[in-house]
Formats: C-alpha cells, structure tokens, sequence
C-alpha cells in the first residue's frame, strides 16, 4: 500500500537529492491550490523508485557468490524491487481513530435542531477552525475518536436539543526527510496517513550498502522508533510501524554485520545480524533446512580480523547449533548422500522394478524368487484384454506381450569402494533361479542394482529367442506358429497341415517386416531424387508458353511441359502414399505342386507366408483401351493379352511396358526371364500375371531410371484384383 501523494523533484544523479519546492520560494497559495499542484506533481513525475537501480553489489556480496558458487540474493532486497513507478495517495480509505487533526485537514460538520449546520472548513495554520453561529475553536492535535465529543461540547454550551456528526474530507500532506544509505534520499511530500514502511517504499528502501534492521524515526531531535524490516519480511509483523508526521527525519545507517547461508536451506542468501546470532536463530531466519539437508557435516568458512579465511566442519548438534556467528561468515548446508544405506535394486523386464530392503546373506534368488516374479505386468493385461468384438490380432499381440527374458545374462551394478568405480558382475539369471547352489546366485551388497535384460535390449541369437509367423491360404491348418529352432518355411507349413488341392504355390506371399523397413527407406530416396530431377529439369529449360503451343501444334501428341510436370508430380506423389507390404521374392517354380517346392527358406518373427488359390485371370491396366481382367488361357502369349484389352492407347509408352508375375517378380523389354526366354512379346503369362503399360512422359534424363524400383514397388501393390486382395 504505497501512498505518496506528491513525489520529490526528480535527482538528476543517483545520489544527488534535489530539495522539494518550499512554500516560501513560491507566492502564497491556499491549502486546496497546494493540493492540486502536489497531485499534478505526482501525476506528472514517476516514483523514483523505478528510475534508479539498487547500484552496484557490495563487496560481501561478490566475496559470497565467489565462496558458494553461485549469486546470494541479499534477504530483503526483494521487497523493493518491484516498487510501482507510481503511488496511490491514500484518500479513500477510513481514517483511523488515533488519527492526529492538524493544519490542512478539512473538516465536515453537520448538525441539526436547534441548530443548523452543514460545511466544510480547513483547520488553519493556527489548528482553529471557524464554524458559523460558534466562532473559532482549536482542534490541533485531538485525535479523530476525540473530536465529535469536543465540537459536539463546544456547541452545547449555546445550544440545546441538537444532532451533530463530524468527518474528515481532504487531509494534509507532510513533508518528511529520507536521509542516509536510502536508494533514492531526498525531501517526500506524503499523504498525512502515510507510515515508516509507506517512507521505505517511496523512496526505494535501503541502498546495497543500507541498513535493513536500523532504520531510525527522527523526531524532534530524538529517535522515536528504531524499526527492523526483518520483522516484517520473517514474520509479517508491522506492528512496529509507526505513523508519521510532518517534519520526520527517516535515517537509514550503514549496513551491519553480514553473513551468508548457502546450499540445503530453504531461503539462501545474505543476512544482516543483530546482536548475538546462533547458528540455530539463523537457520530459522533463512526457512529453516530443506528435507534434503544434511546434519552431518556442515561448513563454516570464516574471516576473523581481515585475516585468511579458515574452515570449520562440524555437525549440527544441540552444540554447535549455539555458535554465535560473525561478520563475514559464509554457512554452507550439503544435501543428505543419495546412496541408499540398505536397499538393493532391480530393473528392467520385471515385474515389479524398485528397490527392496537388504539383509545380512541375501542373494540374487531372494530378490528373483521363481520365473514367474519376472513376467511384467503388461503381459497379463494384454492376456486379460477382451476383444469387445473386434477381430483378434494374435501377431499384434504377440509383437507388444512377447519381450523375451534373456535367461543367460543379467547383470549386478556395484560400486567399487576402494575407487568408487562401478563394477559388473555378469550371471547367468536361469542358474541363479533354477539353481539356488550354483555360482550364479551371487550374495548381494547393500547398494547393489541387478538389471534384467529382454530381446529388446540386447538381440538375442535365434536359437535363444521365440519366432513367431503367420501362416495362412491353402493350408489345411492356417494360423500362428512358433518356430522351432532350425526350423524353414517348408517345415513350418507341414506342421501347419501342408497344402490343399487348391494351392498355388507360384503365387504365394511371404512379407517381412524388415524387408519393409529396407524397402520404404530405398523408395523414400528415390522420390527424393525423382522429385530433384523433376525441380532441376523444369526448371532449367528453356519452355515458353508460345514454344509450348507451337510444340503442341507440330505434334499433337505431345503434352506441353506444364502438363508433363503435373503428370510427373502426380506420379511422385502416388508413390509416396503407397504402403509396401515387404514381400520376399521366392522363385518357386510356376509349375510348383507339392511342399517339396517350398524352398528351405529361414523365416524371421513377424513374418506372414500366404498361399492363395490359383487365379484363373490376366491383369492388363494402364494405357489401353479396356483396362480389365482377362481369362487366363495356357501359353497365351503378352501380345495376345494386349491385343483383347484393345491394344494401347495414343498417350502408351510402348517401350517401357512391363509385366508384374505372380510371384513378384518384375519383367520388361530390357529384361529376360529366366523361365520364359525369347521376345518380350512372346512371353507366355501365368494366372495372377499383370500387364503395366505405362503413360509416354518426357521426363529428365535420370527420371525413368527409377522405373525397376518403381516396379518392384508396383510387385507388392497393383495386383488388387488377384493376389493382394487376398491376401489382406
């Protein structure tokens, strides 16, 4: 609550004070004329206390965040930092009862009866007020509770039967000094109901080298009140404030002795002695110790007599907590050790991490009493889980559930107490549980931390961790199978019922997820550098819309080069939006039959074989004229397929056509298949085959050297007629 009413003249230097307007520098003016021009005053200059800084830090200041590592903030300091820039004068709230009436005070007077009476009147320079039909009377120096009893007495000696209430209007302003080590000292003009604590903050408190626990109240020539803003700051007590008058001198001295309190307290900082301090009354000065403190070992550095400085460590016992303190002194509190003095640890692939007590002989079995303690709890969640009527994804599940222990390693983490390096002791964890007498059930220390390692933490070798594949199609028994080790794709599809009569084997779809994986890493760079290609070309050649009309004019056939970019970016585009599906060519024969034509083929968790029923269609799309599917003939040739979808279109790039098989892979006019040699046109097509006749585009000279891998990305994505549509 800051009340100035008029703020001094501004100082043109930090510490130079610029006297307030006097009254007898100026012609006479009345009280109410003086009021207005104290308000424009105030109105017009901001508070000084946002003008100026706190100034330089002290030397104490510079020697402690030099001891402790880091700044200290000066306890106290903080009130002031945030001081308005204006100040409020306090006219609108009630008047205390012990407030003193003097000169400038307006009075409101209304009585009623016998006699009338209803105006406002000053108390003059003499403290006399003139009321109508009464005369002067002297109110100086009554208090506001005193003096509806005087006036009231005063017009009962002329009148009889009467009513009668007074209140305080405007009220005077005082001018007092604030002198010493003020951050702003000079001459203050506030409003009379202003306090010690309203003169602190108008003129910015102490100054870094100021005084916060001796701020004296001059009056008279005598010191009437010796005020401490530690009481106020610490406890919120301002009960020793006192209200000032006209004429006050305020005086901040020098600063006192000092000390310093760093580390695990609640409030470090710098600290102001006053008298005798204790180590223990200045703990509780700063907050008290944090939960984290230490008492074990504290220090105190000291400088006794501008001598070195000397250290002091000690524990805070009932004792040492009554050392007095001394100027200079820095008191540094350490946390408590993070070491845990009877506890070990365990993490990873457990089902309950944390840390548990330790005792005298136990081991490792104790802590990881059977295999079960280990199974997570994720495990029996997603076992609990019901399907609300979804269709079940069993390799979902699996992939999220199935962490896979490593049974063969665990680790104990223990700290070398003759070099406080960590050492590691490697166990076998199914020994150590399986086999409470082995070697692996080692003797735990206080302090240990053992850490249990899955799959996902360190790859395991294949004959070490569960795989799991779906198989599904034509077999007699579709469904997930776990893989034993050394097992192939062919052993697994025997025990997954082998084939039916309907198999077609040269068809059939194996997915992985690792392939996958490499496969939208290659397509992401070749978009990437299709896409330069495209910015480069079009970029750097020389096309006109007048050489693009008169190109189109020639040769009607050709698109203009806006249309040519637009189409190729359409391209890009398509395929950076395709989802691959990671399909592993095989290279079964097309005339397969049997399960013996199943290579031998090592298989990965996670991967998918499917064997769908033979097709019985020919895909031809693209640019032909009847883009469809076409009944599958034996040793129809590629041609002949064309020739029934009408052949190919104007805007066909007959040069690039290419054919997907059915077992995915990719053959063009540039390449030769090993089962089907002779002309590209003469290739004979087998069920689930697709013919791809690509648009003519005039593209840059690297762009359709991407076309094989655009192929191959086409193998796992364009047949959606025949075998992916099945196999989803």
């Amino acid at each position: 609550m800051y009340n100035v009413q008029a703020t001094p003249a501004i100082p043109k230097l930090r510490q130079e004070a610029v006297p307030a307007k006097s009254a007898s520098a100026a012609p006479e003016s009345s009280d109410d004329e003086a009021e207005e021009s104290a308000a424009e005053d105030s109105a017009a200059s901001p508070g000084r206390a946002a003008l100026h800084p706190l100034g330089p830090r002290s030397d104490f200041e510079v020697f402690a965040e030099d001891a402790a590592g880091q700044p200290l903030p000066v306890f106290g300091r903080n009130l002031f930092e945030e001081v308005p820039s204006t100040f409020a004068p306090m006219n609108r709230i009630p008047v205390p009862a012990n407030y003193v009436v003097g000169p400038g005070d307006e009075l409101l007077v209304r009585a009623w009866g016998k006699i009338d009476l209803d105006v406002h009147v000053t108390v003059d320079r003499n403290g006399q007020v003139f009321l109508p039909r009464i005369g002067a009377l002297n109110v100086s120096g009554l208090r506001y509770e005193q003096l509806e009893g005087f006036l009231r007495a005063a017009v009962g000696d002329l009148y009889k039967d009467f009513e009668l209430t007074v209140t305080l209007g405007k009220l005077r302003s005082i001018q007092i000094l604030v002198l010493g080590n003020a951050l702003q000292p000079g001459s203050y003009t506030l409003s009379s109901l202003s306090t010690l604590v309203d003169a602190l903050f108008a003129s910015g408190g102490p100054s870094a080298t100021g005084s916060m626990r001796h701020i004296q109240l001059r009056r008279g020539g005598s010191t009437v009140a010796d005020f401490d803003l530690y009481d106020l700051q610490q406890k919120g007590d301002k009960s020793h404030d006192v209200p000032l008058l006209a004429g006050d001198e305020i005086y901040i001295p020098t600063i006192g002795p000092q000390i310093a309190i760093a580390g695990n307290v609640n409030q470090p900082g710098i600290f102001e002695l006053k008298g005798n301090t204790t180590i223990a009354s200045a703990l509780e000065g700063a907050g008290g110790l944090t939960n984290l403190a230490s008492t074990a070992r504290v220090l105190l550095e000291r400088i006794d007599h501008q001598k070195p400085r000397r250290v002091d460590e000690f524990a805070l016992t009932d004792a040492d907590l009554q050392r007095t303190l001394k100027d200079g002194d820095l008191l540094r509190i350490f946390p408590i050790s993070r070491q845990f003095e009877n506890a070990v640890t365990i993490r990873g692939n457990v089902a309950a991490p944390g840390r548990f007590p330790w005792h005298e002989g136990m081991r490792v079995s104790d802590l990881v009493p059977s295999r079960e303690s280990l199974i997570a709890s994720d495990h029996w969640n997603q076992q609990n889980h019901l399907a609300d009527g979804r269709r079940p994804d069993m390799m979902s599940d699996l992939a999220e559930t199935n962490t896979e222990i490593n049974w063969g390693y665990a680790v104990i983490e223990r700290l070398d107490e003759r070099d406080l390096s960590t050492r590691l002791i490697a166990f076998n964890l199914g020994n150590a549980i399986d086999k409470p007498d082995s070697s692996d059930n080692y003797s735990l220390k206080a302090g240990d931390v053992l850490t249990i390692f899955s799959r996902k933490d360190l790859a395991l070798p294949l004959e070490q961790h569960a795989t799991f594949v779906r198989i599904g199609g034509e077999v007699n028994a579709p469904g997930v199978y776990r893989v034993n080790p050394g097992e192939t794709l062919r052993d697994v599809v025997k025990r997954a019922g082998g084939l039916t009569s309907h198999s077609y084997l040269f068809a059939a779809q194996l997915n992985r997820v690792s392939t996958r994986q490499i496969q939208e890493e290659q397509l992401k760079l070749s978009i990437e550098r299709m896409q330069r290609e495209l910015l480069s070309h079009y970029a750097n050649a020389p096309h006109t819309a007048e050489n693009g009309a008169s190109a189109q004019a020639a040769n009607p056939k050709v698109s203009d080069p806006q249309t040519q970019l637009g189409m190729q970016q359409a391209l890009v585009t398509g395929l950076s939006t395709t989802e691959l599906t990671g399909r592993v060519v095989l290279g079964i024969n097309p005339e397969a039959r049997t399960i013996e034509d199943i290579p031998e083929f090592p298989l990965e968790d996670g991967d998918s074989f499917y064997i769908p029923p033979r097709l019985g269609t020919v895909q031809v799309v693209a640019e032909v004229y009847n883009d469809n599917s076409f009944r599958y003939q034996v040793n129809k040739p590629l041609e002949a397929y064309l020739n029934d979808s009408g052949g190919t279109t104007r805007l066909a790039d007959a040069k690039r056509i290419f054919l997907i098989r059915a077992d995915g892979t990719v053959v063009s006019r540039q390449t030769r298949s090993a089962h089907w040699p002779g002309s590209f046109e003469k290739t004979p097509l087998m069920p689930g085959d697709a013919i791809i006749v690509p648009q003519k585009l005039k593209t840059p000279g690297g762009f359709m050297e991407q076309l094989p891998l655009i192929s191959q990305v086409l193998s796992q994505t364009a047949m959606t007629g025949a075998v992916l549509s099945l196999i989803q």
